[in-house]
């Protein structure tokens, strides 16, 4: 997946070959904030363009815009990964939220 950052927003990108152009879109908020560009530099500055008109259309109309995310993140897994995750985190010596933070980081940066 192609993706870019800018204030903390992150867009997914992709190549439309039939209309041949860029589209943008910003993933992990509610809005649907969407852009597009014949160029990866074009692209670039709409996606600035994008957020910065979101976060103002927000202040404008009082109301606190979409955080992409807030830092906490709830899973369901099966007992027995549970288990296994909090045997190894206290293996490691650390707690199992630090623990799994490092192994999502890890993997999310792969």
């Amino acid at each position: 997946m192609n993706t870019m950052t800018y204030l903390g927003y992150t867009a997914r990108v992709e190549f439309d070959e039939r209309d041949d152009v860029f589209i943008g879109r910003i993933i992990g908020v509610r809005d649907m904030i969407s852009f597009h560009a014949d160029t990866v530099a074009d692209l670039k500055r709409e996606f600035r363009l994008s957020v910065d008109d979101y976060l103002a259309y927000c202040k404008e109309k009082g109301v606190s815009p979409d955080k992409p995310v807030s830092g906490k993140l709830m899973l369901r897994v099966p007992p027995q990964t549970h288990a296994a995750a909090l045997v190894a985190a206290k293996s490691a010596g650390k707690s199992l939220n630090q623990w799994a933070g490092e192994v999502l980081e890890a993997a999310a940066s792969a």
